[in-house]
């Protein structure tokens, strides 16, 4: 028993983009979508039904975060994560291989999984850790060391873990544990992650497979690679090769060649199968990777940029602290039909921020999600109507970054 159905309606006429629809035991997800992130069982600041509201179909959430606070097994007890959070719709979890990257080479650091090249000394190794704050998270061969950065505790996570962990949360789709690894690691590095990478999806499939739960929950393999061709193409050939109800590309990129690397990546992964791009969302990546096959992004980004007070607008971020909008009767755009939009003016939007009101972060998300969750279902409904070029050109004419 297939725990998915993918259809495909329509395709993008000499690209690799598509417009169709997810099918999972807890409801349908029209593709590509935005997946909004709950990385604790909650998308901050937000009710499930504020989540609804936003046109939300699917939630993120972490498989580590999840692990350490409060823990599977009571999830699990709980009925899962769905009756846990109180979300009825389709969830996903991560494998906590994110945080091989974010608790180990990127800890105490300013430094993210998109780096651009335009900076020649982000490219060099990161391998040293002298005078750095120590990592929280050891790679071994089967498994990864973390030190719980809540209370210091130890704790291996191996691929077998991390399935086990994703059974008793529960969620429609699962990700395959996987290495991800520093946009400034040289080649041989990369190389080395990537069998790692290989081993631990093939450990995390045999593990899956063994248990009932493959049944109710689709498992997806991840795609790593860095920004090297050989390795990224490597990487699709393998993972497609095996048994997986659909593939997430993830692993670093240079902000200037990740078109490339998903183009490369997509063209080798299997047409009948669901594409996830983990962790990207901005308007112009969300663009670009739905041009090249990409039927579903997350990111934190709508999220934590409503919290700092950096709104989306169809011309562009603006940022709630300027001055010239403590005294505005307009809406952050005229043509949004989030509640936020409808009900509140910026006038009202920058006192709440500026006095540090907690209703300033849900307002802000509200609308934020709103936005990119809309964004990508114009783009699918371009795509079903034969004008996703023209709707882009017309999009990016006007968003300025």
């Amino acid at each position: 028993m297939n725990p998915i159905k993918f259809i495909i309606e329509k395709e993008l006429e000499g690209e690799l983009g598509r417009a169709g629809f997810l099918e999972t035991p807890h409801g349908i997800i029209n593709t590509p979508a935005f997946v909004s992130v709950g990385t604790k069982g909650t998308v901050k600041a937000l009710t499930p039904e504020q989540i609804i509201s936003t046109g939300a179909e699917v939630v993120l959430a972490n498989t580590y975060h999840l692990y350490l606070q409060p823990g599977d097994e009571k999830i699990k007890s709980f009925g899962g994560l769905h009756k846990f959070m109180n979300w009825h719709g389709p969830l996903m979890t991560d494998s906590g291989g994110y945080q091989v990257f974010s608790l180990g080479a990127a800890y105490g650091k300013n430094l993210n999984k998109v780096v651009s090249i335009t900076d020649p000394s982000l490219l060099i190794s990161e391998r040293s850790n002298e005078g750095d704050i120590p990592r929280l998270a050891t790679i071994g061969t089967d498994g990864v060391s973390f030190r719980s950065h809540i209370d210091g505790s130890l704790h291996y996570i191996t691929p077998e873990k991390s399935i086990e962990i994703q059974h008793n949360l529960g969620a429609d789709i699962i990700f395959a544990f996987d290495e991800c690894t520093s946009p400034t690691e040289k080649f041989e590095y990369q190389e080395e992650a990537l069998d790692r990478t290989h081993r631990w999806a093939k450990k995390s499939l045999e593990y899956h497979k063994s248990k009932p739960n493959s049944e109710s929950q689709a498992l997806f393999g991840i795609v790593q690679g860095g920004r090297e061709e050989s390795l990224r193409k490597k990487s699709a050939e393998y993972i497609s090769s095996l048994d997986f109800d659909g593939f997430g590309i993830g692993g670093s990129f240079a902000k200037e060649d990740m078109e490339t690397a998903v183009k490369w990546v997509n063209e080798i992964l299997p047409k009948e199968k669901p594409r996830h791009l983990l962790g990207i969302g901005e308007p112009e990546d969300l663009f670009m990777g739905v041009e090249n096959g990409v039927d579903l992004f997350d990111c934190v980004a709508p999220t934590r940029r409503a919290r700092g007070g950096g709104l989306y607008t169809n011309s562009g971020v603006i940022n709630i602290g300027n001055a010239r909008f403590v005294d505005s009767h307009e809406p952050i755009d005229r043509e949004c039909g989030c509640s936020t939009c409808k009900n509140y003016t910026l006038g009202y939007l920058s006192h709440l921020y500026r006095s540090h009101e907690m209703l300033a972060s849900t307002l802000g998300s509200i609308h934020n999600l709103y936005f990119i969750i809309n964004l990508v279902k114009k783009m699918r409904q371009a795509i079903l109507d034969g004008n996703f070029e023209e709707y882009k050109k017309d999009f990016l004419s006007k968003y300025k970054k």
